[in-house]
């Protein structure tokens, strides 16, 4: 399974770093390799009689969502059939992602893996994000130029996007350090994975990007303080962690970054210009209450029920859940409410189970990365960037994996190594 494990991994790494997917190319290598790596898992079941295979109850409401679009063309219910078939495809490989993720990652060693990685693509991506805005502000790779608007950071097309990528991925170092999930002697390599995206999160100046991640830190403390976690030095050092990322972003220039909050770029969106979107779109789900215009097909549709013209293409409203409304209707909404109840239920039965530190880590990391994307999409569409997707789903698919055992409930010579592994990491 270890080239199921290193297909995800590099789907999850094309995705980001190829503007998102945003792009017909881009979403076409993906949804490719998820077929392949789905193949691949297959054939490697059949040569394994040992292997088991568990179903995560948040599959059921993804295949909902691709069943709706094929009702949709089986009754003509879609205004533009060819964009339903465009995002049922798009939603495939999104349910092949989450299917294998749960699958090829459950044990401690893949988690750890996991978690890392994510750590590390984090650190990595803000890191590229922060060369190239003082290097070669308006560009992707310093050659890729828009034309049609948009506001770059890293290789996310929005700088709103690069915040949401951060919002779920920074979470990880942050909770392996409040839970103590990590030895001592790793926790300047994760002070360094943590201080850097937060000085570019901030340095993307996006608003509700910056909320999110507030926001996140506010989860993280109540999942600590509910569970009695012995944290007090830990939450000292996160808060210096904190710290040192806004002293990079002093470094870097506090005023040009305090600019960039208060000004509005050409290509952006405006707070009014939002709310108009958030409007027509009501009006969109309100001319189709039960089943929706069509999956996909809202940039198609929603000229007709525009409030406000101002001469640029809407392909999106802004609003993850009026969208899903607008294309789905009322048994979309109610598909959506059934994977948030489903996500809430086994996440919080996840976290709340005994476990060891690392477990109960990145069980942290995972909701509050949810949390906040969640938040986020209120004001923005991250949910329709195929990088964040799949991400998303892959951090619903740690939040409600089962619990690792914790040091009481393991044999002896395990638990001896398990120990070494999660020393308590003290700053």
């Amino acid at each position: 399974m270890n080239l199921v494990r290193n297909g995800i991994l590099l789907v999850i790494t094309f995705a980001v770093f190829a503007f998102g997917a945003v792009e017909v190319w881009a979403e076409s290598i993906v949804e490719s390799l998820a077929a392949i790596l789905f193949l691949v898992w297959t054939l490697a079941v059949f040569r394994d009689d040992e292997a088991k295979i568990t179903l995560n109850s948040l599959l059921y409401p993804l295949l909902g969502f691709i069943a709706i679009g094929g009702i949709q063309l089986l009754f003509h219910r879609s205004a533009y059939p060819f964009l339903t078939r465009v995002d049922m495809l798009l939603l495939a490989a999104y349910a092949i992602l989450f299917f294998l993720t749960t699958q090829v990652f459950r044990e401690r060693r893949d988690l750890a893996r996991l978690a890392w990685f994510l750590a590390a693509l984090c650190f990595a991506v803000s890191l590229f994000g922060i060369a190239q805005h003082f290097t070669s502000e308006g560009t992707i790779y310093w050659f890729r130029r828009l034309t049609v608007g948009g506001a770059v950071f890293g290789p996310y097309v929005n700088r709103n996007h690069f915040a949401g990528f951060v919002e779920m991925t920074l979470p990880f170092p942050l909770a392996l350090m409040i839970f103590r999930g990590m030895r001592r002697d790793i926790f300047p390599l994760a002070t360094l994975l943590s201080v850097i995206p937060i000085g570019a999160l901030i340095l993307s100046g996006s608003r509700a990007g910056v909320i999110g991640f507030v926001f996140e830190l506010a989860v993280l403390g109540l999942l600590s303080r509910s569970r009695k976690t012995r944290s007090g030095k830990r939450s000292i050092a996160l808060g210096l962690v904190i710290f040192a990322g806004l002293a990079l972003v002093a470094w870097l220039g506090a005023g040009k970054i305090i600019e960039r909050f208060s000004l509005l770029r050409p290509g952006e969106v405006s707070i009014a210009r939002r709310v108009s979107m958030a409007r027509g779109g009501l009006h969109l789900f309100l001319a189709h209450p039960v089943s929706g215009s069509g999956l996909g097909t809202l940039v198609a549709v929603y000229p007709k029920f525009e409030t406000f013209y101002d001469g640029h293409l809407v392909d999106h409203v802004h609003n993850d859940y009026i969208e899903l409304l607008a294309e789905l209707g009322i048994i979309g909404g109610l598909c959506g409410l059934a994977f948030l109840f489903i996500l809430f239920r086994d996440a919080r039965r996840s976290y709340e189970s005994e476990q060891g530190h690392f477990s109960r880590a990145i069980h942290a990391a995972a909701v509050a990365g949810i949390a906040g994307l969640l938040l986020h999409s209120f004001v923005d569409f991250n949910l329709h960037i195929p990088a964040n997707a799949i991400l998303f789903l892959i951090l619903c698919a740690v939040a409600t994996s089962d619990p690792l055992p914790s040091e009481s409930q393991m044999p002896r010579a395990l638990r001896r190594r398990v120990r070494i592994e999660e020393e308590p990491a003290e700053p």
